[in-house]
C-alpha cells in the first residue's frame, strides 16, 4: 500500500508541474482535472485500508465537485455563458 501512494505522490507532483508551466489554459486545466482524480483514489485506498465510509464519501462528493467545476471551466474558456 505504501509503494501505491508513494506512486500517486509522484502523479501529484507531475500534475502540479503541468498546471505551473502549462503553456496553455487547458493544459491547466487538464492538470487540475487529473489532481482531482488523484485526490479520489487517495480517498478511495484510504477507506479500502482504514475500512471507513467517511473517505468513501468523500471521494463521491469531490467527484461530483469536479465534475462542475470541471464543465464550468470549459465553459469560460470556450466564451460561453453558464446559462447556453
Amino acid at each position: 500500500m505504501t509503494l501505491l501512494f508513494m506512486f500517486l505522490m509522484l502523479c501529484v507532483a507531475m500534475c502540479i508541474y503541468r498546471i505551473f508551466r502549462g503553456p496553455r489554459a487547458a493544459d491547466r486545466m487538464v492538470g487540475i482535472d487529473i489532481l482531482g482524480i488523484i485526490v479520489i483514489i487517495f480517498c478511495v485506498l484510504l477507506a479500502l485500508s482504514t475500512g471507513s465510509e467517511f473517505y468513501m464519501n468523500i471521494a463521491i462528493a469531490w467527484s461530483i465537485l469536479g465534475f462542475v467545476s470541471t464543465i464550468t471551466l470549459a465553459k469560460f474558456l470556450e466564451g460561453r455563458n453558464l446559462d447556453d
